[in-house]
């Protein structure tokens, strides 16, 4: 009996895609039970002062998951996309109850060592399925719908946990959630989800692209195309890095900056929501939009507008203005997350292309840390404000790079 015929295209996989964007919107919402709350249990039942203290954990959290992205890459190529999909699960089991019932920081922050190894195995390995699945048309659309749900439930973790905090305590009950979250992602990966790694071998045979020989890339080429070699590939590093450079800011320093504008914690856990949520449903346009226009200009432009967003909520004196801040952030995000995936897609061959996702995301992710410790810093030095024009101010000269550099339309 013959095997079924390979079919690529978002509607010819609509089942296993969908799949892919429940288990996704989990592994979102993993992250965000964090975004609101954590500064606070530092600062309030740990009694860290300092900004670099209070900012390790997105530090840490940066690091591991930039290695695991990296991991996550190679080893889909190598072992398949669902194995990696299911350890990254496996992993995150402990995190929630870590979090609970921590004794002390350093808890926390081996804790959130384990969740960024976690997130970077999972959601890579949901973004590499889904580009296999689809192929070469529609990209921009399918990571749209992808980081859609991703920060849907970033969004919504950030404001239920908020909500929670603000009612029950910061420990242990907003961490309930999580404790849900793992059990269904991880019973969807295994039960639900099947292996997409041949129909990238199919779109490599239907390019005429060698999957294996002297036409197959090296990792250690395909890291230092993806890092500095190709200005396309190069040029949308640097972007994503600078893209969540600035994120890690928002997580750490934003909740910070806005208790010291008299904002209580529920408020707080609005904003840290508003601005995800902005970014996850903008990304249903945007994504679509950069298969149609190109995805150099809305990059750059894109790294404009953030920068316009940080710029915004320095600036304003309440809730309104944060608010129009965090939307300008959600924006300009949206305009510029799933059209950096789409065209590492575009540029990519099929047969190193899961490769060059992983290094990409490697740099994109290294950026939490990189953010931690200059938001950190500078924080401490020149105030949290003099740390968000500083953030402010590489957002802004990352979208001119990529308006110097990048030659695909």
């Amino acid at each position: 009996m013959n095997a079924p015929a390979i079919r690529l295209g978002l509607r010819e996989n609509a089942a296993q895609f969908s799949l892919l964007i429940v288990v996704n919107a989990f592994v979102g919402a993993m992250v965000g039970m964090e975004r609101t709350i954590l500064p606070a249990i530092a600062e309030e039942e740990f009694q860290l002062v300092a900004r670099a203290a209070i900012l390790s954990f997105i530090l840490v959290f940066g690091v591991s998951k930039a290695l695991a992205n990296y991991a996550a890459g190679r080893f889909s190529d190598r072992f398949g996309r669902k194995s990696i999909l299911v350890a990254g699960w496996l992993i995150a089991v402990p995190v929630p109850f870590l979090l609970m019932w921590a004794p002390s920081w350093n808890w926390i922050l081996f804790a959130n060592v384990l969740l960024g190894v976690s997130q970077g195995l999972t959601w890579s390995t949901t973004v590499i399925m889904k580009i296999d699945l689809v192929g070469p048309r529609n990209r921009g659309l399918a990571m749209g719908l992808n980081e859609f749900a991703g920060y849907v439930a970033v969004a919504a973790g950030a404001w239920a946990t908020g909500w929670i905090a603000a009612r029950y305590g910061l420990r242990p009950e907003p961490f309930y959630l999580g404790v849900g979250f793992v059990a269904v992602g991880l019973a969807l990966s295994v039960l639900a989800i099947r292996e997409t790694k041949h129909f990238a071998v199919h779109e490599a045979t239907l390019a005429g692209d060698a999957v294996n020989g002297a036409a197959m890339p090296t990792q250690a080429e395909v890291f230092r195309r993806t890092t500095l070699t190709d200005r396309n590939l190069s040029s949308i590093s640097q972007a994503g890095l600078v893209n969540n450079l600035n994120d890690g800011m928002v997580w750490g320093i934003f909740p910070l900056f806005f208790a010291t504008k008299g904002l209580p914690l529920d408020h707080i856990g609005l904003l840290a929501g508003l601005y995800p949520a902005t970014w996850a449903f903008a990304q249903l346009i945007t994504g679509a939009w950069s298969d149609r226009i190109g995805r150099k200009w809305l990059i750059a432009s894109g790294m404009w507008v953030q920068a316009a967003g940080i710029a915004v909520t320095i600036l304003a004196s309440g809730f309104a203005g944060f608010a129009v801040g965090a939307v300008l952030l959600g924006v300009g995000t949206a305009m510029v997350y799933p059209t950096l995936l789409a065209a590492i897609g575009d540029v990519a061959q099929p047969s190193w292309r899961a490769s060059a996702v992983g290094v990409y995301r490697f740099w994109r992710d290294l950026g939490y840390a990189i953010g931690a410790v200059i938001a950190g810093v500078t924080a401490d030095a020149f105030g949290l404000g003099g740390a968000m024009w500083v953030v402010a101010a590489l957002t802004f000269a990352s979208g001119l790079v990529v308006s110097a550099r990048m030659t695909i339309r």
